[in-house]
């Protein structure tokens, strides 16, 4: 999982959800794992 400063990128991918926890900002790919990363 990277840590990064913009999710935007990662957010267009396909299959991709961004999903916000205990106040940090996920997301997670299930047709591809690689694409996990946080912000915040």
């Amino acid at each position: 999982m990277k840590v990064r400063a913009s999710l935007r990128s990662l957010k267009n991918q396909p299959g991709s959800i961004v999903v916000r926890r205990r106040g940090k900002t996920y997301v997670i790919n299930k047709k591809n794992p690689r694409l996990k990363a946080r912000q915040g």
